[in-house]
């Protein structure tokens, strides 16, 4: 037998199978069981199988280097999921629901009469500074008063077993297309544990997006026509752009794919002539997006673009300016965000913040640097950061000097000590740290994924779960217990 579950080792940490004692939490029993009782063989024979069916199905993610400019790779994928009770993560999509309610709340405050600031509440200098608010968005009403239709939020646990979010993806977040391509992929190489498990579905969710972006269409038509508009086959997340219209039965379009007239109207080029859009998915960034409103010389954009929606006539997902709040200092401001305009508590914790344009707080970051991770308020995918107890003298050296520079750019958090979960390493199971990224939808509604993609550090030690940086990822099973297995 490969995996024994009496070796695993947990050390302390918060496993998301096995407990301290060594026993698997009641929801992964069955799995642990079905586990055990493999042999190397067959180990083998499945992961092999998994291979297989991530290069029929093309699953592949972009990696830039210096040296050898982007390469396709295939997807990393580690066969044993993680698992969670159905009655913890209903707890956790309310908590999502509301923290995305408030954020949408927030966003159109922001560009309407931005109450939260004259309350004092959120600080006028942190808006002045802001890298993503968009003076050209100011006044403007989104259907539905939406801003951030879709938003993927990073989940952690902590040792003690605690669930924060460590940030908010609210631009264009990523990933989605794996979690599905995940749980596919696990049906293929397992289906028997699909009979005998509860797994809640996440196959819904390609047409839970279609269904929200067709709420969006200003003619209000039975059949909207709904593009997904990439920066084309050279971005990163190009397979995500395909993979998502093609399951919706929407075009993957480019910038020159679309055009505005003289009426402020979208029309999509075919060989019949100019169709009409109404809903654009859009995963261009901001200043991509039109080159009459941003960057001039973007050759990815639609001019007129930003006419055509200020107009009304053409329905934009995500809203352009929406990410105000996808800022690691905004994000620190989100408790008191929910509490300005839901009178409520945050019903999921933020990781504890300090907010370097704060003296005192910057004082004790610099002073502290050693114990602490120092992130930049708006990059994303593990760049730009420091792990304070991972870096050389010199490294935090630097950081001193980057947030002296520019404090309103920095946050820093302590290094938490992210949960882990089983992870095949050869034949045997070891345990790699973890986070999880589920995604919200709103729209009329408001849909959360039964689970989400989990993103895993292959490296022994390592909590740097980003793919580009040696990460994997799992599939995450939403395990109806009081149903029965």
């Amino acid at each position: 037998m490969a995996i024994r579950w009496g070796s695993y080792k947990v050390k302390g940490l918060h496993d998301e199978l096995i407990r301290v004692s060594g026993r698997p939490r009641p929801a992964a029993r069955a799995l642990c069981d079905y586990l055990r009782a493999l042999k190397d063989k067959d180990i083998e024979e499945y992961r092999a199988a998994a291979e297989t069916a991530i290069h029929v199905m093309g699953i592949t993610f972009t990696v830039y280097s210096e040296e050898e400019g982007s390469i396709d790779r295939a997807w990393p994928f580690d066969i044993i999921p993680r698992i969670i009770d159905r009655s913890e993560w209903q707890q956790v999509e309310a908590g999502l629901r509301q923290r995305v309610q408030a954020l949408n709340l927030f966003i159109d405050d922001l560009y309407h009469k931005q109450q939260i600031v004259r309350d004092e509440v959120f600080p006028e200098a942190l808006l002045k500074d802001s890298k993503n608010f968009r003076p050209q968005c100011v006044g403007i009403d989104p259907p539905h008063g939406v801003w951030a239709h879709i938003c993927g939020s990073d989940l952690v646990r902590d040792s003690d077993g605690t669930i924060y979010v460590l940030e908010d993806n609210l631009r264009v977040p990523s990933g989605v297309s794996y979690m599905l391509e995940n749980r596919q992929i696990m049906k293929r190489v397992f289906p028997e544990l699909f009979e005998n498990y509860n797994i809640l579905p996440v196959d819904d969710y390609p047409s839970q997006l279609y269904d929200m972006l067709a709420s969006l269409a200003p003619r209000g038509i039975e059949q909207p026509e709904i593009v997904v508009l990439t920066p084309g086959i050279y971005n990163s997340a190009y397979f995500e752009h395909a993979y998502l219209a093609q399951q919706m039965g929407a075009e993957l379009v480019e910038g020159s794919d679309l055009v505005v007239d003289k009426h402020n109207m979208v029309y999509m080029r075919t060989i019949e002539g100019l169709s009409q859009v109404d809903v654009i998915y859009r995963r261009i960034d901001d200043l991509f997006l039109d080159p009459e409103a941003f960057a001039p010389d973007s050759m990815l954009g639609v001019p007129g673009l930003m006419r055509a929606w200020k107009a009304g006539n053409v329905a934009l997902a995500n809203a352009p300016g929406a990410g105000v709040a996808d800022d690691k200092v905004v994000y620190s401001y989100v408790p008191e965000i929910i509490r300005y305009y839901l009178n409520e508590e945050p019903l999921i914790d933020n990781v504890p913040t300090y907010r370097c344009f704060n003296k005192t707080e910057r004082d004790y970051v610099i002073q502290n640097i050693a114990k602490l991770v120092v992130k930049p308020a708006n990059e994303s995918g593990g760049y730009g950061m420091l792990i304070g107890p991972q870096a050389t003298q010199e490294e935090r050296d630097k950081f001193v000097n980057l947030i002296r520079r520019d404090p309103r750019n920095y946050i820093a958090q302590p290094l938490l000590t992210l949960s882990t979960a089983p992870t095949l390493v050869g034949n045997r199971a070891e345990p790699r740290h973890l986070d999880l990224r589920p995604f919200i939808l709103s729209g009329e509604k408001t849909y959360v994924t039964t689970g989400g993609l989990t993103r895993v550090a292959l490296r022994k030690g390592s909590t740097v779960v980003n793919s580009s940086q040696g990460g994997g990822s799992k599939d995450t099973w939403i395990v109806d217990m009081e149903s029965g297995q």
